[in-house]
């Protein structure tokens, strides 16, 4: 009983983690070369390639998340989405979530 919840986490887990590399991933690609540039943060080249094998090792170590390269893409993609998408945001004048109190 314990091992198929076990089971179920890690696998909800993993698909959790995969979704957020998928998500960075896009986003880098729908981004203008020049905005990185601008916003002093490395190529957009860069970013798409950490990405794509970030995403390709998520969808490979889906059912074990935690192992050292699950976690590893991880922290790639959020990286890119805590600190790159931010300043990315700011350069490109595109706003945050804006709420009733101005943006946050």
């Amino acid at each position: 009983m314990f091992f198929a919840v076990q089971t179920w986490v890690l696998l909800i887990l993993g698909v959790g983690a995969f979704g957020v590399e998928v998500y960075a991933l896009v986003d880098c690609l729908r981004r203008r070369p020049d905005a990185f540039v601008a916003a002093s943060k490395r190529t957009k080249q860069f970013w798409s390639i950490v990405l794509a094998v970030a995403a390709a090792v998520g969808f490979v170590v889906i059912f074990s998340p935690l192992s050292i390269f699950g976690l590893l893409a991880v922290v790639a993609g959020a990286v890119y989405l805590a600190d790159v998408r931010p300043a990315l945001d700011q350069v490109t004048g595109r706003r945050g979530s804006i709420g009733p109190y101005g943006p946050w």
